[in-house]
């Protein structure tokens, strides 16, 4: 993980970046979880991870995503990105860790999300530091705000869903 060039310092990317240590750190339990033989409390941290995630995509989307594929020269690498949420986002929808091929393809999964990360930790947002403009990175943290909002119906501190 890049260190040199700034970028961890903006408010916004240190929230991805802890959303990312959130997310690798219920992966790994649930990794663990599996090895000891322990397939619905891998399941429950695996569901949390989903949720977790769902929101985190969603802010990363709807925010910095968006204005660095407005950039021709991010367009295609920001495409890569939002296809592997989509295709982790379908493996974890219908994930069955009581059936042994589930639980392999989780583990490579868990693994496979370390890759993604470090594309969007090494790649992209030292990109974004030298390519958006002040306004960018305030409708990008805007974006952010809204979908991680406690009113937010689907937000987990949401009081109705409690």
């Amino acid at each position: 993980m890049c260190h040199y060039c700034g970028c961890r310092e903006i408010p916004l990317i240190k929230e991805f970046i802890a959303e990312h240590e959130s997310v690798t750190d219920l992966a790994g339990k649930a990794v663990r979880l599996l090895e000891r033989g322990d397939l619905d409390g891998a399941g429950r941290l695996a569901a949390r991870m989903a949720e977790e995630l769902r929101a985190h995509w969603d802010g990363e989307e709807r925010g910095l995503f968006r204005v660095m594929g407005g950039d021709p020269e991010y367009a295609a690498y920001v495409g890569a990105l939002i296809a592997e949420h989509r295709e982790l986002a379908a493996f974890l929808g219908r994930l069955d860790l009581h059936l042994p091929d589930q639980r392999a393809a989780f583990v490579a999964a868990a693994e496979e999300l370390h890759h993604h990360i470090a594309k969007e930790e090494d790649g992209l947002f030292p990109a974004a530091l030298t390519a958006l403009t002040g306004d960018q990175w305030d409708t990008a943290m805007a974006a952010w705000q809204t979908v991680h909002r406690p009113d937010r119906p689907d937000h987990p501190d949401h009081p109705v869903i409690h």
